[in-house]
């Protein structure tokens, strides 16, 4: 079994928190002590290992993305000991790496699914999709391919608990042909652009897809409603959450998901 190493400190249990905080999540699924992922057909076991993670049967870049392997971690915990709050959320989390989203079409059906409901509801409805559209495995399941999703009707989404506009916007962006490859090469700004001229694709969800799925440093998505309460309640602060996140900067990706955890584990 490859052993993915990674530097010390490192928490597997906080890392794959995410996966077990609102419920299951069928294409990324807690299962035994273990992380489960259908990659490229394949499904991978994850569980903790001395000195990183172990991968069953094999290894690789998505495996590595889940586990925010691209993270720099040293840097970030010297710029947080700047700020008493960030510097608490990272003496409390010590071993996070937060993980990306491996798949970009994911990615946004995720961020679609979210919007203006608790994240409880999003993965139980999201769980329901997987499991309609996509292939199980042992125990996870691939999640829906793109052109599976393009052929499906609005109707069938509303069925499985989307609402008539959000079961519109995922079958539109299924259909819409993004070139994620091309998306990856391109500044956050031509980024976010590009996808909020997608219909139904806003600021929000192209700030998460920065910061979740090309784990972009500047990331941060100051229109959330999480992000805002956790600067709130944090700082003892209010008004523009994106002028706020400023502070953080090179670190902004890195510094909201530690807010976000920590605030809500606290």
């Amino acid at each position: 079994m490859p052993l993915l190493r990674l530097p010390d400190p490192y928490s597997f249990e906080l890392s794959t928190a995410r996966f077990r905080a609102f419920g299951p999540d069928r294409a990324s699924l807690w299962h035994d002590g273990g992380l489960y992922r259908v990659v490229r057909g394949r499904e991978v076991r994850l569980e903790a290992a001395p000195g990183g993670v172990r991968a069953e049967p094999f290894a690789g870049p998505e495996i590595e993305r889940l586990l925010g392997v691209q993270w720099e971690l040293d840097s970030f915990t010297a710029f947080a000991a700047s700020d008493p709050v960030l510097a608490r959320a990272v003496e409390r989390l010590a071993g996070l790496r937060p993980p990306l989203q491996p798949d970009p079409f994911e990615a946004l059906v995720t961020s679609v699914t979210a919007q203006q409901v608790s994240l409880q509801s999003a993965f139980a409805i999201r769980s329901r999709f997987v499991e309609a559209y996509g292939e199980p495995a042992a125990h996870a399941w691939a999640f829906p391919a793109q052109e599976r999703v393009a052929r499906a009707s609005e109707d069938e989404l509303f069925a499985l608990g989307f609402s008539h506009r959000k079961a519109e916007y995922v079958v539109g962006l299924a259909r819409a042909g993004l070139d994620y490859d091309e998306l990856a090469a391109l500044p956050d700004e031509e980024v976010k652009e590009r996808l909020t001229a997608v219909r139904g694709l806003g600021e929000w969800t192209a700030d998460w897809y920065l910061a979740r799925h090309l784990g972009r440093p500047h990331a941060w998505p100051a229109g959330d409603l999480g992000v805002r309460k956790a600067v709130s309640d944090l700082y003892a602060v209010s008004g523009d959450s994106r002028s706020f996140g400023e502070r953080f900067a090179p670190f902004q990706n890195l510094a909201c998901h530690y807010l976000l955890v920590y605030h809500r584990t606290r």
